[in-house]
């Protein structure tokens, strides 16, 4: 449990440590990420208007049959995250990977929206 704990406490401390720095506009909005253990979920956000423009998560995957929360999943909502940011007139994003280390289904989704047209 300890372990579980401080890993969680260690992930916040490092979203808290890279949210300072970050911040989304109209024009560049944030791309933020995450993941829990059953799902992933996407967004792009406006942080000066405080709206999100466009979302996309594996609740709402039409057409797959396999477990939502792995490395293909996550490849699915990076296009789909990818495309509805393209159609919104959005070029580029800031990347916040939200404290999750750059590896797996993070990095997953974040090829398949570079793939969908995103730049960051």
């Amino acid at each position: 449990m300890a372990k579980t704990n401080s890993r969680t406490k260690a992930r916040l401390r490092r979203k808290v440590s890279i949210r300072k720095r970050m911040h989304g506009t109209a024009s560049r909005p944030r791309l933020s990420v995450f993941r829990s253990k059953q799902h992933i979920y996407a967004q792009l956000i406006d942080d000066d208007a405080g709206r999100t423009l466009a979302s996309a998560s594996s609740l709402k995957i039409e057409d797959y049959d396999g477990h939502r929360g792995n490395i293909a999943a996550a490849k699915l909502i990076g296009g789909r995250i990818g495309k509805l940011g393209v159609d919104a007139g959005v070029q580029q994003v800031v990347f916040d990977r939200n404290g999750y280390l750059y590896h797996g289904r993070i990095k997953a989704l974040a090829d398949a929206a570079r793939e969908a047209g995103l730049k960051f």
